[in-house]
């Protein structure tokens, strides 16, 4: 015996993620809610290192990294990590992307393999994320 259920009608968002390039700094809490309604712990994020900015929130660092690049960035000053909003200290960011592997800049992995650049990620960070 087939059961006939009523048709619904499922809509599906064409995209969850609301890309950005941070105007104002955030807080802890408006990442952790921005990662729950996306990845549940993470958020992408690219960083320029030259401008100081940060685009946050894209299913893609790639999709973030065009963002910037619409916005005036170079992409040799690009970088992909992800941010843990409930971690803290080294494991608040994972500088993990594919957007990272260059070997031209002297980068052949995912990681941002540059301790400066590591730091300037971090200063970055603290400018626009408070806790």
């Amino acid at each position: 015996m087939t059961q006939n259920y009523p048709k619904q009608k499922v809509t599906i968002s064409e995209q969850t993620n609301t890309m950005q390039i941070l105007e104002i700094p955030i807080t802890i809490a408006e990442l952790i809610a921005i990662a729950e309604s996306g990845f549940g712990e993470m958020v992408k994020a690219v960083v320029d290192v030259d401008l100081e900015i940060i685009a946050i929130d894209a299913e893609l660092h790639s999709d973030l990294e065009a963002l910037c690049l619409e916005n005036s960035s170079k992409q040799e000053n690009l970088w992909g990590i992800n941010y843990y909003p409930e971690m803290e200290d080294e494991d608040f960011i994972e500088y993990d992307s594919m957007i990272n592997i260059r070997p031209a800049q002297g980068n052949r992995s995912r990681d941002v393999e540059d301790e400066s650049i590591r730091r300037k990620i971090v200063h970055i960070t603290t400018k626009w994320i408070k806790k």
